[in-house]
Protein backbone atom coordinates (compact mmCIF):
# COMPACT_ATOMS: atom_id res chain seq x y z
CA UNK A 1 0.00 0.00 0.00
CA UNK A 2 1.44 3.73 -0.49
CA UNK A 3 2.75 5.66 2.47
CA UNK A 4 0.24 7.97 3.00
CA UNK A 5 -2.36 5.31 3.27
CA UNK A 6 -5.14 6.70 5.95
CA UNK A 7 -6.59 5.10 8.46
CA UNK A 8 -9.74 5.91 10.15
CA UNK A 9 -11.06 4.67 13.81
CA UNK A 10 -14.58 6.22 14.66
CA UNK A 11 -14.92 5.93 18.06
CA UNK A 12 -12.39 5.38 20.93
CA UNK A 13 -14.32 2.90 23.24
CA UNK A 14 -12.68 -0.48 23.87
CA UNK A 15 -12.51 -1.61 20.24
CA UNK A 16 -11.26 1.95 18.90
CA UNK A 17 -8.44 2.01 21.28
CA UNK A 18 -7.60 -1.44 21.18
CA UNK A 19 -7.35 -1.84 17.61
CA UNK A 20 -5.59 1.16 17.15
CA UNK A 21 -3.30 0.27 20.03
CA UNK A 22 -2.58 -2.81 17.94
CA UNK A 23 -1.91 -0.85 14.94
CA UNK A 24 0.44 1.37 16.64
CA UNK A 25 2.48 -1.66 17.79
CA UNK A 26 2.14 -3.92 13.90
CA UNK A 27 2.62 -1.35 11.26
CA UNK A 28 5.91 -0.56 9.69
CA UNK A 29 7.15 2.90 10.46
CA UNK A 30 5.18 4.96 7.24
CA UNK A 31 3.33 2.03 6.48
CA UNK A 32 -0.14 4.04 7.39
CA UNK A 33 -1.36 6.79 8.97
CA UNK A 34 -4.09 6.29 12.21
CA UNK A 35 -6.87 8.70 12.79
CA UNK A 36 -9.12 7.92 16.44
CA UNK A 37 -12.07 10.07 16.23
CA UNK A 38 -14.14 10.55 19.59
CA UNK A 39 -15.89 12.87 21.01
CA UNK A 40 -14.29 12.28 24.54
CA UNK A 41 -10.10 12.23 24.97
CA UNK A 42 -10.78 9.23 27.06
CA UNK A 43 -11.35 5.73 27.01
CA UNK A 44 -13.77 4.63 29.76
CA UNK A 45 -14.01 1.54 31.27
CA UNK A 46 -17.23 0.86 31.93
CA UNK A 47 -16.92 -2.05 34.55
CA UNK A 48 -15.34 -0.09 37.10
CA UNK A 49 -17.90 2.67 36.99
CA UNK A 50 -19.56 1.11 39.91
CA UNK A 51 -16.66 1.04 42.12
CA UNK A 52 -15.79 4.67 40.82
CA UNK A 53 -19.79 5.60 42.02
CA UNK A 54 -19.30 4.18 45.72
CA UNK A 55 -16.05 5.71 46.25
CA UNK A 56 -14.01 2.47 46.20
CA UNK A 57 -12.14 3.83 43.04
CA UNK A 58 -10.88 7.40 41.89
CA UNK A 59 -12.97 8.43 38.91
CA UNK A 60 -10.04 9.50 37.21
CA UNK A 61 -8.48 6.52 37.46
CA UNK A 62 -11.04 3.89 35.05
CA UNK A 63 -10.72 6.34 32.21
CA UNK A 64 -7.39 6.08 29.90
CA UNK A 65 -6.02 9.41 28.14
CA UNK A 66 -6.12 8.32 24.54
CA UNK A 67 -3.08 10.85 23.62
CA UNK A 68 -1.53 9.47 26.03
CA UNK A 69 -1.73 6.14 24.83
CA UNK A 70 -1.79 6.14 21.52
CA UNK A 71 1.82 8.38 20.86
CA UNK A 72 1.83 7.56 17.17
CA UNK A 73 -1.93 8.02 16.26
CA UNK A 74 -3.59 11.45 15.66
CA UNK A 75 -6.49 12.01 17.82
CA UNK A 76 -9.49 14.04 16.51
CA UNK A 77 -12.08 15.54 19.54
CA UNK A 78 -15.45 15.37 17.71
CA UNK A 79 -18.03 13.50 17.10
CA UNK A 80 -18.86 12.29 13.05
CA UNK A 81 -22.08 12.67 12.04
CA UNK A 82 -22.33 10.96 8.50
CA UNK A 83 -20.45 8.03 6.73
CA UNK A 84 -20.69 7.72 2.84
CA UNK A 85 -18.03 5.17 1.89
CA UNK A 86 -19.50 5.24 -1.64
CA UNK A 87 -16.95 8.34 -1.93
CA UNK A 88 -15.09 7.15 1.18
CA UNK A 89 -15.64 10.78 2.95
CA UNK A 90 -16.95 11.02 6.94
CA UNK A 91 -18.15 14.15 8.26
CA UNK A 92 -17.15 15.61 11.87
CA UNK A 93 -18.24 17.84 14.50
CA UNK A 94 -15.37 18.96 15.91
CA UNK A 95 -15.11 20.21 19.22
CA UNK A 96 -14.03 23.83 18.14
CA UNK A 97 -17.62 23.75 16.62
CA UNK A 98 -17.38 24.10 12.86
CA UNK A 99 -18.12 20.72 11.05
CA UNK A 100 -15.41 19.28 8.26
CA UNK A 101 -14.59 16.37 6.24
CA UNK A 102 -12.23 13.51 6.43
CA UNK A 103 -11.17 10.93 3.55
CA UNK A 104 -9.92 7.57 4.23
CA UNK A 105 -8.40 4.37 2.34
CA UNK A 106 -9.43 2.12 5.35
CA UNK A 107 -11.97 2.64 7.91
CA UNK A 108 -12.92 1.25 11.59
CA UNK A 109 -16.31 1.64 12.51
CA UNK A 110 -16.53 1.60 16.43
CA UNK A 111 -18.66 4.17 18.01
CA UNK A 112 -20.24 1.91 20.38
CA UNK A 113 -23.86 1.90 22.05
CA UNK A 114 -25.76 3.95 23.83
CA UNK A 115 -28.59 3.45 26.14
CA UNK A 116 -31.59 2.25 25.07
CA UNK A 117 -34.20 3.96 26.35
CA UNK A 118 -38.66 3.56 26.04
CA UNK A 119 -41.44 5.89 25.69
CA UNK A 120 -41.89 6.03 29.51
CA UNK A 121 -43.55 9.34 30.64
CA UNK A 122 -40.97 11.19 32.63
CA UNK A 123 -37.61 9.08 31.41
CA UNK A 124 -36.14 12.05 29.78
CA UNK A 125 -36.86 14.27 32.67
CA UNK A 126 -36.12 12.22 35.60
CA UNK A 127 -34.04 9.43 34.70
CA UNK A 128 -29.89 9.05 34.58
CA UNK A 129 -28.23 6.66 32.55
CA UNK A 130 -24.55 4.53 33.69
CA UNK A 131 -22.25 4.69 30.92
CA UNK A 132 -20.17 7.70 31.89
CA UNK A 133 -18.02 8.22 34.29
CA UNK A 134 -19.54 11.66 34.20
CA UNK A 135 -22.89 9.91 35.40
CA UNK A 136 -20.94 7.50 37.83
CA UNK A 137 -20.18 10.59 39.32
CA UNK A 138 -23.06 12.49 39.35
CA UNK A 139 -24.63 9.55 41.03
CA UNK A 140 -22.31 9.34 43.74
CA UNK A 141 -22.89 13.02 44.29
CA UNK A 142 -26.88 12.92 43.93
CA UNK A 143 -27.09 9.51 46.15
CA UNK A 144 -24.93 11.26 49.22
CA UNK A 145 -27.25 14.43 48.72
CA UNK A 146 -30.50 12.93 49.47
CA UNK A 147 -29.23 11.57 52.64
CA UNK A 148 -27.66 15.17 53.47
CA UNK A 149 -31.32 16.44 52.70
CA UNK A 150 -33.05 13.60 54.30
CA UNK A 151 -31.03 14.46 57.72
CA UNK A 152 -32.48 17.96 57.65
CA UNK A 153 -36.33 17.60 57.81
CA UNK A 154 -38.63 15.43 60.04
CA UNK A 155 -41.33 15.80 57.40
CA UNK A 156 -41.56 11.27 56.54
CA UNK A 157 -43.32 11.59 53.41
CA UNK A 158 -40.33 13.74 52.28
CA UNK A 159 -37.97 11.77 53.97
CA UNK A 160 -39.32 8.60 52.15
CA UNK A 161 -39.13 10.26 48.76
CA UNK A 162 -35.60 11.30 49.37
CA UNK A 163 -34.28 7.78 51.16
CA UNK A 164 -36.09 5.73 48.05
CA UNK A 165 -33.47 4.95 44.93
CA UNK A 166 -34.76 3.10 41.73
CA UNK A 167 -32.54 1.12 39.44
CA UNK A 168 -34.41 0.12 36.40
CA UNK A 169 -32.46 -2.63 34.42
CA UNK A 170 -31.20 -5.80 35.73
CA UNK A 171 -28.58 -6.63 33.65
CA UNK A 172 -25.05 -6.59 34.87
CA UNK A 173 -24.84 -3.02 34.51
CA UNK A 174 -28.02 -1.95 36.86
CA UNK A 175 -26.65 -4.96 39.29
CA UNK A 176 -23.60 -3.85 40.12
CA UNK A 177 -24.64 -0.13 40.12
CA UNK A 178 -27.26 -0.88 42.49
CA UNK A 179 -24.94 -2.72 44.21
CA UNK A 180 -22.43 -0.85 44.84
CA UNK A 181 -24.57 2.45 45.64
CA UNK A 182 -26.57 0.96 48.11
CA UNK A 183 -23.46 -0.55 49.64
CA UNK A 184 -21.69 2.95 50.03
CA UNK A 185 -24.73 4.68 51.04
CA UNK A 186 -25.57 1.99 53.81
CA UNK A 187 -21.96 2.80 55.08
CA UNK A 188 -22.28 6.56 54.65
CA UNK A 189 -25.17 6.50 57.15
CA UNK A 190 -22.69 5.90 60.05
CA UNK A 191 -22.36 9.70 59.47
CA UNK A 192 -25.75 11.26 59.41
CA UNK A 193 -27.29 11.85 62.56
CA UNK A 194 -31.20 11.30 61.53
CA UNK A 195 -30.29 8.46 58.95
CA UNK A 196 -30.43 4.58 59.68
CA UNK A 197 -29.90 1.55 57.20
CA UNK A 198 -33.04 0.89 57.81
CA UNK A 199 -34.26 4.61 56.10
CA UNK A 200 -33.17 3.62 52.81
CA UNK A 201 -35.32 2.02 50.65
CA UNK A 202 -33.69 0.78 47.06
CA UNK A 203 -35.84 -0.60 44.37
CA UNK A 204 -35.02 -3.04 41.28
CA UNK A 205 -37.46 -3.64 38.54
CA UNK A 206 -36.68 -5.99 35.62
CA UNK A 207 -38.91 -6.59 32.60
CA UNK A 208 -38.02 -10.37 32.06
CA UNK A 209 -38.63 -13.05 34.65
CA UNK A 210 -34.84 -13.00 36.15
CA UNK A 211 -31.72 -10.77 36.27
CA UNK A 212 -28.28 -11.59 34.62
CA UNK A 213 -29.27 -14.27 32.33
CA UNK A 214 -25.62 -14.44 31.44
CA UNK A 215 -24.27 -16.38 34.83
CA UNK A 216 -27.47 -18.81 34.57
CA UNK A 217 -30.32 -19.74 36.39
CA UNK A 218 -29.21 -20.64 39.61
CA UNK A 219 -26.80 -18.03 40.19
CA UNK A 220 -29.35 -15.48 38.90
CA UNK A 221 -31.33 -16.76 42.03
CA UNK A 222 -28.19 -16.55 44.41
CA UNK A 223 -27.98 -12.62 43.32
CA UNK A 224 -31.39 -12.10 43.87
CA UNK A 225 -30.91 -13.28 47.33
CA UNK A 226 -28.26 -11.37 48.23
CA UNK A 227 -29.89 -8.77 46.86
CA UNK A 228 -32.96 -9.02 48.60
CA UNK A 229 -30.63 -9.96 52.36
CA UNK A 230 -29.30 -6.58 51.74
CA UNK A 231 -32.85 -4.97 51.79
CA UNK A 232 -33.52 -4.60 48.39
CA UNK A 233 -36.81 -4.81 46.90
CA UNK A 234 -37.21 -6.65 43.93
CA UNK A 235 -39.55 -6.43 41.33
CA UNK A 236 -39.75 -9.16 37.83
CA UNK A 237 -41.58 -9.62 35.24
CA UNK A 238 -42.81 -5.80 36.01
CA UNK A 239 -42.47 -2.58 33.82
CA UNK A 240 -42.37 1.07 34.68
CA UNK A 241 -45.45 2.84 33.09
CA UNK A 242 -44.89 6.15 34.19
CA UNK A 243 -42.16 8.29 36.21
CA UNK A 244 -44.00 11.50 35.83
CA UNK A 245 -42.50 14.18 38.36
CA UNK A 246 -40.42 11.00 40.20
CA UNK A 247 -43.92 9.50 41.09
CA UNK A 248 -43.66 5.66 40.20
CA UNK A 249 -46.26 3.27 38.69
CA UNK A 250 -45.63 0.17 37.94
CA UNK A 251 -47.51 -2.23 35.90
CA UNK A 252 -48.53 -4.10 38.77
CA UNK A 253 -50.03 -1.33 40.54
CA UNK A 254 -47.17 -0.66 42.91
CA UNK A 255 -46.93 3.09 43.35
CA UNK A 256 -43.95 5.40 45.19
CA UNK A 257 -41.88 8.48 44.90
CA UNK A 258 -38.52 8.67 44.61
CA UNK A 259 -35.96 11.63 43.49
CA UNK A 260 -33.70 9.03 42.29
CA UNK A 261 -34.21 7.08 39.16
CA UNK A 262 -30.92 4.97 37.75
CA UNK A 263 -32.26 3.84 34.01
CA UNK A 264 -29.99 0.78 32.52
CA UNK A 265 -32.48 -1.20 30.85
CA UNK A 266 -30.11 -2.37 28.18
CA UNK A 267 -28.07 -0.63 24.87
CA UNK A 268 -28.84 0.18 21.60
CA UNK A 269 -26.02 0.59 18.41
CA UNK A 270 -25.25 4.29 18.33
CA UNK A 271 -27.89 6.64 16.49
CA UNK A 272 -25.21 7.83 14.29
CA UNK A 273 -25.24 5.24 11.87
CA UNK A 274 -28.71 5.75 11.10
CA UNK A 275 -26.82 8.63 8.83
CA UNK A 276 -24.36 5.85 7.13
CA UNK A 277 -24.90 3.56 3.61
CA UNK A 278 -23.34 1.00 5.56
CA UNK A 279 -25.47 -2.68 5.77
CA UNK A 280 -27.45 -3.10 8.79
CA UNK A 281 -29.55 -6.18 10.43
CA UNK A 282 -32.73 -5.41 12.17
CA UNK A 283 -31.33 -4.52 15.43
CA UNK A 284 -29.24 -1.59 13.55
CA UNK A 285 -25.98 -3.38 13.88
CA UNK A 286 -23.67 -3.05 10.97
CA UNK A 287 -23.31 -6.40 9.44
CA UNK A 288 -19.93 -7.95 9.40
CA UNK A 289 -18.14 -11.36 8.35
CA UNK A 290 -16.63 -13.51 10.77
CA UNK A 291 -12.91 -11.28 9.79
CA UNK A 292 -15.16 -8.74 11.45
CA UNK A 293 -15.52 -7.00 7.60
CA UNK A 294 -18.51 -5.24 6.52
CA UNK A 295 -20.27 -7.12 4.19
CA UNK A 296 -20.06 -6.38 0.40
CA UNK A 297 -17.72 -3.16 1.65
CA UNK A 298 -14.08 -4.22 1.09
CA UNK A 299 -11.76 -1.92 3.28
CA UNK A 300 -14.42 -0.83 5.95
CA UNK A 301 -14.40 -2.98 9.36
CA UNK A 302 -16.33 -3.02 12.62
CA UNK A 303 -16.78 -4.64 16.04
CA UNK A 304 -17.80 -4.34 19.57
CA UNK A 305 -21.61 -3.43 20.47
CA UNK A 306 -22.29 -1.96 17.03
CA UNK A 307 -21.45 -4.63 14.84
CA UNK A 308 -23.47 -7.90 14.30
CA UNK A 309 -20.32 -10.26 13.86
CA UNK A 310 -21.09 -14.57 13.59
CA UNK A 311 -20.53 -16.65 16.58
CA UNK A 312 -18.17 -19.36 15.40
CA UNK A 313 -18.03 -21.01 18.81
CA UNK A 314 -21.88 -22.23 18.53
CA UNK A 315 -23.44 -24.55 16.21
CA UNK A 316 -26.12 -22.06 15.08
CA UNK A 317 -25.30 -20.59 12.18
CA UNK A 318 -27.61 -17.79 13.07
CA UNK A 319 -25.89 -17.00 15.96
CA UNK A 320 -23.91 -13.50 17.01
CA UNK A 321 -21.63 -12.30 19.49
CA UNK A 322 -23.17 -11.10 22.30
CA UNK A 323 -22.26 -7.14 22.79
CA UNK A 324 -20.02 -7.39 25.94
CA UNK A 325 -16.55 -5.70 27.11
CA UNK A 326 -15.17 -9.52 26.70
CA UNK A 327 -16.16 -10.01 23.18
CA UNK A 328 -14.91 -6.06 22.21
CA UNK A 329 -11.63 -6.47 23.89
CA UNK A 330 -11.05 -10.14 21.98
CA UNK A 331 -12.19 -8.73 18.56
CA UNK A 332 -10.08 -5.40 18.72
CA UNK A 333 -6.81 -7.97 18.73
CA UNK A 334 -8.36 -9.81 15.77
CA UNK A 335 -9.42 -6.40 14.14
CA UNK A 336 -6.15 -5.10 13.97
CA UNK A 337 -3.99 -7.90 12.80
CA UNK A 338 -7.07 -8.36 9.83
CA UNK A 339 -6.14 -4.68 9.18
CA UNK A 340 -2.35 -5.18 9.15
CA UNK A 341 -3.19 -8.75 7.04
CA UNK A 342 -5.40 -6.18 4.59
CA UNK A 343 -3.02 -3.72 3.84
CA UNK A 344 -0.06 -6.69 3.11
CA UNK A 345 -2.55 -8.52 0.82
CA UNK A 346 -2.45 -11.21 3.01
CA UNK A 347 -5.46 -13.26 4.34
CA UNK A 348 -7.72 -12.29 7.01
CA UNK A 349 -8.09 -14.43 10.32
CA UNK A 350 -11.74 -15.14 11.08
CA UNK A 351 -12.62 -13.98 15.28
CA UNK A 352 -13.78 -16.86 17.10
CA UNK A 353 -13.88 -17.16 20.69
CA UNK A 354 -15.48 -19.40 23.24
CA UNK A 355 -17.51 -18.00 26.00
CA UNK A 356 -15.05 -18.03 28.99
CA UNK A 357 -17.54 -16.98 31.53
CA UNK A 358 -18.77 -13.92 33.77
CA UNK A 359 -17.71 -12.55 37.31
CA UNK A 360 -19.76 -9.55 38.82
CA UNK A 361 -19.60 -7.49 42.41
CA UNK A 362 -22.37 -7.61 44.50
CA UNK A 363 -20.37 -4.79 46.39
CA UNK A 364 -17.50 -5.08 49.18
CA UNK A 365 -16.58 -8.70 49.86
CA UNK A 366 -19.36 -10.26 47.76
CA UNK A 367 -20.07 -11.22 44.28
CA UNK A 368 -21.08 -14.30 41.20
CA UNK A 369 -18.98 -15.55 39.00
CA UNK A 370 -19.11 -18.45 36.78
CA UNK A 371 -15.68 -19.13 34.90
CA UNK A 372 -16.12 -22.35 32.17
CA UNK A 373 -19.14 -23.85 34.14
CA UNK A 374 -17.91 -23.41 37.82
CA UNK A 375 -19.75 -21.46 39.82
CA UNK A 376 -18.13 -19.20 42.67
CA UNK A 377 -19.55 -17.07 44.80
CA UNK A 378 -19.39 -14.23 47.92
CA UNK A 379 -15.96 -13.13 48.80
CA UNK A 380 -13.69 -15.34 45.84
CA UNK A 381 -16.07 -14.46 43.41
CA UNK A 382 -15.41 -10.52 44.13
CA UNK A 383 -11.79 -11.41 44.50
CA UNK A 384 -11.94 -12.87 40.79
CA UNK A 385 -13.99 -9.95 39.32
CA UNK A 386 -11.48 -7.40 40.98
CA UNK A 387 -8.41 -9.69 39.84
CA UNK A 388 -9.82 -10.24 36.25
CA UNK A 389 -10.64 -5.99 35.18
CA UNK A 390 -7.91 -5.09 36.61
CA UNK A 391 -5.73 -7.33 34.50
CA UNK A 392 -8.20 -6.07 31.47
CA UNK A 393 -7.70 -2.72 32.07
CA UNK A 394 -5.38 -0.61 29.59
CA UNK A 395 -1.48 0.44 30.94
CA UNK A 396 0.37 0.11 34.15
CA UNK A 397 -0.39 3.68 35.48
CA UNK A 398 -4.19 2.48 35.55
CA UNK A 399 -3.73 -0.74 36.96
CA UNK A 400 -1.21 0.54 39.64
CA UNK A 401 -3.31 3.33 41.08
CA UNK A 402 -6.08 1.32 40.96
CA UNK A 403 -4.86 -1.08 43.31
CA UNK A 404 -3.45 1.85 45.35
CA UNK A 405 -7.25 3.00 45.63
CA UNK A 406 -8.30 -0.59 46.88
CA UNK A 407 -5.93 -0.63 49.49
CA UNK A 408 -6.52 2.76 50.78
CA UNK A 409 -10.35 1.85 50.88
CA UNK A 410 -9.25 -1.35 52.72
CA UNK A 411 -7.85 0.52 55.75
CA UNK A 412 -9.32 4.11 56.00
CA UNK A 413 -13.02 3.24 54.48
CA UNK A 414 -14.71 4.69 51.45
CA UNK A 415 -14.94 8.07 50.43
CA UNK A 416 -18.22 9.79 51.28
CA UNK A 417 -18.17 12.92 50.05
CA UNK A 418 -20.81 14.67 47.59
CA UNK A 419 -19.43 17.15 45.34
CA UNK A 420 -22.34 18.54 44.07
CA UNK A 421 -20.97 21.66 42.98
CA UNK A 422 -19.70 20.10 40.19
CA UNK A 423 -22.77 19.17 38.74
CA UNK A 424 -23.62 22.90 38.54
CA UNK A 425 -20.12 24.86 39.12
CA UNK A 426 -21.71 28.28 37.88
CA UNK A 427 -24.73 28.43 40.57
CA UNK A 428 -23.18 29.83 43.68
CA UNK A 429 -20.96 32.57 41.51
CA UNK A 430 -24.87 33.43 39.90
CA UNK A 431 -26.09 33.44 43.47
CA UNK A 432 -23.57 35.83 44.31
CA UNK A 433 -23.50 38.02 41.31
CA UNK A 434 -27.32 38.40 40.59
CA UNK A 435 -29.16 39.29 43.86
CA UNK A 436 -31.12 37.98 46.16
CA UNK A 437 -32.49 34.14 45.38
CA UNK A 438 -35.58 33.51 44.25
CA UNK A 439 -36.57 31.94 47.73
CA UNK A 440 -35.32 35.38 49.22
CA UNK A 441 -37.55 37.05 46.92
CA UNK A 442 -40.85 35.76 46.63
CA UNK A 443 -40.33 32.82 50.23
CA UNK A 444 -40.78 29.28 50.42
CA UNK A 445 -42.85 26.95 52.09
CA UNK A 446 -41.55 25.82 55.26
CA UNK A 447 -40.24 22.42 56.14
CA UNK A 448 -39.83 20.87 59.20
CA UNK A 449 -36.10 20.75 60.19
CA UNK A 450 -34.78 18.09 62.58
CA UNK A 451 -32.93 19.31 65.44
CA UNK A 452 -29.06 18.22 65.89
CA UNK A 453 -28.53 14.84 67.91
CA UNK A 454 -25.30 13.00 69.07
CA UNK A 455 -24.98 9.70 68.60
CA UNK A 456 -25.26 7.48 71.32
CA UNK A 457 -26.92 10.49 73.71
Amino acid sequence: MARNTRIVVVGGGYVGMYTALRLQKKLRRGEAEVTVIDPQSHMTYQPFLPEAAAGSIEPRHVVVPLRKVLRNCHHLTGRVTKIEHASREITVELAAGHVGTLGYDVLIVAPGSVARVLPVPGLAERGIAFKTVGEAIYLRNHVLSRLDAASTTIDPVLRRRLLTFLVVGGGYAGIEALAELQDMARYATRYYEHVEPSDLHWVLVEAAGRIMPEVGPKMGLYTVERLMEAGIEIFLDTRVKTMEGGHVVLDDGTEFDTDTIVWTAGVKPNPMLDNTDLPRDERGRIVCTAELQVVGMPGVFSAGDCASVPDLSKDDPEAKTSPSAQHAVRQAKVLGDNIVAFLRGRQLTPYKHSYAGSVASLGLYKGVAEIYGIKLRGVVAWLMHRTYHVSRMPTWNRRIRIVIDWSTALFFGREVVALGQINDPHAEFSRVVGGPRRSEQNGTDSVPVAEPVRRGA
